[in-house]
């Protein structure tokens, strides 16, 4: 198994607000869900 880094986090987001922005009117509650899970991840600082 592969380790999900910051940059596929980071990517992720990107191609999910790119398909909201594609097709806004379509319910997108689970991938909004999504982007806020991503984003606290991304924006919690690392801990090493």
């Amino acid at each position: 198994m592969q380790a999900v880094t910051e940059g596929d986090r980071r990517k992720e987001i990107r191609v999910l607000l790119g398909q909201i922005q594609a097709h806004p009117g379509r319910d997108w509650s689970d991938v909004r869900r999504r982007l806020a899970t991503l984003t606290r991840l991304v924006a919690a600082p690392r801990q090493g």
